[in-house]
C-alpha cells in the first residue's frame, strides 16, 4: 500500500475516531447529564415565560412572536453550548399558546431570517393561517434586516407586512444542494462501496456525478415545492400567479422593491409595526409582551459551560458541525446552508 493511501486511512480513522467521543460525550451532557441535574436540584421546570415590554391591559394583549435564524428542526442539540438561534419546537410552543390565549388580540411577528427548512416553514406557515381561520386574530409582520425565502413564506398570510428600507427580501424558490468530493477521494485512494436495493437510493450521492434521471426526478420535486410557494403568496398577498411568478424567480430585493411590487405594505421598525396594529385594531392600551423560556438549572449550567470555552467562532463552528443535517433536503433558503 503506498503512502498516499497510508495518509488516507489514517485520517479517515482519526476523523471516525473523534467523531464518535464527541457525538457520544455530547450526548451524555445534552441528555441524560442535565436531567439529572435538574433533578438533584430539584427543579425541572421548562416551558414558555413571559417578559412584558410595554405594560398595559393584561386582558387585551399583543404578542411579539420573534424568528430569529434559520427555520430548521435541529431540536435541542445545541442548547449546551450556550449558542442562540431558532428553536423550531419552542416557536411552535409559542404559536399554540397564542391560539389558546384568549387574552392575545393580535400578533407581531418579528422575522430576521434567511429561511429555512420546506417542511418547518410550511408548518408555521399552516399554524399561522389555523390561528387566523378559527381565532381572528391578527398577524402583522416586522422584517428585519432578512426576510428571504422561508422568512417571506411565514410572512405571506400576515394582514399586513413592514419592512425596512434596506431589508433583504424576496429569494422566493427552492434549492437543494450536497457536494460532491468523488474526485478528490479517488485521488487519495479512498473508494467508495454502495450495496442498494434500487437505482435511485443513492441519489445526491456526494461520491459520483448525478446522473440525468436523478436530476429530473429532484427537479420535479423541487418545482412542486416552488408552486406551492407561489400559491401562499396568491392567497395571502392577493396577486395573480402572473404576478407572483414575475419577481419570484429566487432574485432577492430590498425593502423598497418589495414594497414597490407588493411583497410588503409599509416602512417601519418593529416598534412602528406594534403601535400600527394598536392603531388598527383598537388596541391603544394593551400590554406588549414576548414569550421567553422558563431556565431549569441545565439551562443555567449550560450558560456557564459557554461562558467558559468562550463564545468564540471555533465554538460556534463546532456547535453548527453537531447540530446541522447532514443529508441532502429541500430548503427556502437564501444564501449557503
Amino acid at each position: 500500500m503506498n503512502t498516499k493511501r497510508w495518509i488516507a486511512l489514517v485520517v479517515a480513522a482519526a476523523v471516525l475516531g473523534i467523531s464518535l467521543v464527541i457525538n457520544s460525550a455530547f450526548a451524555f451532557l445534552q441528555g441524560g447529564f442535565s436531567e439529572s441535574v435538574d433533578e438533584i436540584m430539584g427543579s425541572t421546570q421548562t416551558g414558555l415565560s413571559e417578559v412584558v415590554m410595554e405594560d398595559g391591559d393584561y386582558n387585551s394583549r399583543v404578542a411579539v412572536l420573534n424568528v430569529d435564524g434559520v427555520i430548521q428542526d435541529t431540536g435541542d442539540a445545541a442548547s449546551f453550548f450556550g449558542t442562540t438561534g431558532y428553536n423550531h419546537s419552542f416557536f411552535m410552543e409559542q404559536l399554540e399558546n397564542i391560539k389558546e390565549d384568549e387574552s392575545v388580540k393580535a400578533v407581531v411577528l418579528a422575522v430576521n431570517s434567511p429561511g429555512g427548512g420546506v417542511v418547518e416553514s410550511a408548518e408555521i406557515y399552516d399554524k399561522i393561517t389555523e390561528i387566523q381561520e378559527e381565532t381572528g386574530k391578527p398577524f402583522y409582520v416586522s422584517m428585519g434586516a432578512i426576510a428571504a425565502s422561508g422568512g417571506y413564506y411565514i410572512a405571506a398570510p400576515a394582514e399586513k407586512i413592514f419592512v425596512n428600507e434596506e431589508t433583504l427580501t424576496g429569494s422566493i424558490g427552492v434549492i437543494m444542494q450536497s457536494v460532491n468530493y468523488g474526485e478528490l477521494a479517488e485521488r487519495y485512494g479512498v473508494d467508495f462501496v454502495t450495496i442498494k436495493s434500487g437505482p435511485y437510493k443513492d441519489i445526491m450521492s456526494p461520491t459520483r456525478d448525478m446522473t440525468d434521471d436523478e436530476r429530473a426526478l429532484l427537479q420535479e420535486m423541487l418545482d412542486d415545492s416552488y408552486e406551492s410557494f407561489v400559491d401562499v403568496i396568491e392567497d395571502g398577498r392577493g396577486m395573480t400567479e402572473e404576478e407572483v411568478k414575475a419577481v419570484a424567480d429566487g432574485r432577492i430585493m430590498n425593502g423598497r422593491q418589495a414594497v414597490e411590487v407588493n411583497l410588503a405594505d409599509d416602512f417601519g421598525f418593529e416598534e412602528d409595526v406594534i403601535d400600527q396594529v394598536k392603531t388598527d385594531f383598537d388596541l391603544g392600551n394593551a400590554q406588549v409582551f414576548q414569550y421567553g423560556t422558563s431556565q431549569g438549572w441545565s439551562s443555567l449550567l449550560s450558560m456557564k459551560v459557554n461562558s467558559f470555552f468562550g463564545n468564540d467562532i471555533e465554538t460556534q463552528m463546532i456547535s453548527k458541525l453537531l447540530t446541522e443535517y447532514s443529508s441532502p433536503r429541500m430548503m427556502y433558503l437564501y444564501g449557503d446552508k
